[in-house]
C-alpha cells in the first residue's frame, strides 16, 4: 500500500476524533476510515503499516468492526490472507450503525425501564414522580423505536428521497416554513 497523502491523513485522524466522541475506540474508527477510503481490500500488516499501530491493535479492530457490521472479511485470489473492505455505500452503512446502536444501547434501556415500571408498580407507596418519569422516558423510546422499525423495512431509495425532503417534509405535514 502506497503511503497515506495529506487529505487520506486528515479525514483518518478527524474519523478517529470522532468515533471517541461517539464511544467507539479512536483505532477502530481509524481503521474503518482507512479501509472506507481504500480503492481496494486490505490486509492486516497494510493496516498496521499505514497506520503505525501495533498487529494486535488492528486484530481487535478488526474484529469489532465484523461485528458491528460494515467491515467484512474477504479473500484475494493467489494471496492467503485475510484482507478487509468496508462497506462503501454510506446509506446501508450508517443503516448499519442505527441498527447496532439500537440493539447494543436502545433495547437495553426500554427492557430496563419497562423492569423499572413493573417493580414501581408492585410496592405500595412508590415515588409516583420517578414513576412518571419513567414511564414518559419508555413512552418516548417505544415511539421513536416502532417508527425506526417502520422506517427500517423502507426501500434505501425511500430513506433517501425522505430524508432529501427536508422543509417539504414539514409543508407535508402541514408545519408550513
Amino acid at each position: 500500500m502506497e503511503p497515506l497523502n495529506p487529505v487520506q491523513q486528515k479525514f483518518i485522524l478527524h474519523w478517529g476524533e470522532m468515533g471517541t466522541r461517539w464511544g467507539i475506540n479512536r483505532t477502530v474508527a481509524q481503521i474503518h476510515a482507512l479501509l472506507y477510503l481504500a480503492p481496494r481490500p486490505l490486509n492486516a500488516d497494510e493496516i498496521v503499516q499505514a497506520l503505525a499501530v501495533a498487529r494486535s491493535n488492528v486484530s481487535n479492530s478488526l474484529k469489532e468492526l465484523q461485528g458491528w457490521g460494515i467491515v467484512r472479511l474477504v479473500h484475494v485470489l493467489g494471496d492467503k490472507r485475510d484482507h478487509f473492505e468496508s462497506l462503501k455505500d454510506v446509506w446501508e452503512m450508517f443503516r448499519m450503525v442505527l441498527d447496532e446502536r439500537k440493539k447494543r444501547e436502545i433495547d437495553p434501556t426500554m427492557r430496563v425501564l419497562r423492569e423499572c415500571i413493573a417493580e414501581a408498580e408492585k410496592f405500595p407507596g412508590a415515588d409516583k414522580h420517578t414513576e412518571e418519569r419513567l414511564r414518559t422516558l419508555s413512552e418516548f423510546f417505544e415511539h421513536t423505536s416502532a417508527w425506526y422499525e417502520q422506517v427500517r423495512t423502507w426501500p434505501m431509495s425511500a430513506i433517501i428521497k425522505f430524508v432529501k425532503l427536508g422543509d417539504k417534509a414539514r409543508k407535508a405535514v402541514g408545519l408550513g416554513k
